[in-house]
């Protein structure tokens, strides 16, 4: 298994050092070539709107796009979730962000306030068949999902006031969450995608 770390921007060292954990061969990906004979794509949190412009800089967005459409197995966090939805809320022409479409979901941008309001808490995993469990998340200017299509699963939901919000996505073999968990030292989310993807 060879896994791909999108390098352009973001913190995609902490997503290096959990797969090292599992012993997975890694490559940083700044241009269409290294993507080659990869098994996967993690797409780390930074900064979306930079994300996408740097994908175009350096071609990567069309065959980031093509991947999508073929089921390829992505995963992203906080940013890494905005690149590879299919909307943003409250986008116009003159929003300059583009998106992979990976997942049928729409998303907020900084849905839960500024970098002073970032906030780390418990997040309830409920996968298929399995005794549902906590986990914890690291939400620096995070995302809020606020839809999801019908091919998307909803693995882990933040309750907050009695309101359930996914954060833990994953449509096919892309998987993606809103949070941070390789900033917790949380692992559980990138054995799950890989677990899908061997």
């Amino acid at each position: 298994m060879l896994i791909g770390l999108l390098a352009l921007q973001g913190d995609y060292v902490s997503h290096s050092r959990v797969l090292d954990e599992f012993s997975v061969e890694t490559r940083l990906v700044r241009s269409p070539d290294d993507l080659e004979n990869l098994s996967g794509l993690v797409i780390p949190g930074g900064e979306s709107t930079v994300m996408s412009r740097l994908c175009e800089r350096y071609a990567l967005l069309e065959p980031l796009r093509l991947r999508a459409r073929d089921d390829f197995p992505f995963f992203g966090t906080c940013a890494g979730l905005i690149f590879l939805a299919q909307s943003i809320a409250g986008s116009s022409r003159n929003f300059a962000q583009q998106t992979l479409g990976a997942l049928d979901i729409e998303v907020q941008r900084n849905a839960y306030g500024a970098q002073i309001s970032s906030f780390e808490a418990a997040v309830s995993l409920e996968m298929p068949t399995q005794i549902p469990e906590t986990i914890h998340g690291v939400f620096i200017r995070a995302p809020r999902i606020v839809r999801v299509g019908e091919g998307v699963e909803t693995l882990a939901f933040h309750e907050e006031n009695g309101e359930k919000t996914p954060v833990v996505v994953r449509q096919g073999r892309t998987l993606a969450a809103s949070f941070h968990p390789e900033l917790a030292g949380e692992t559980r989310l990138h054995q799950i995608w890989l677990d899908s993807i061997s």
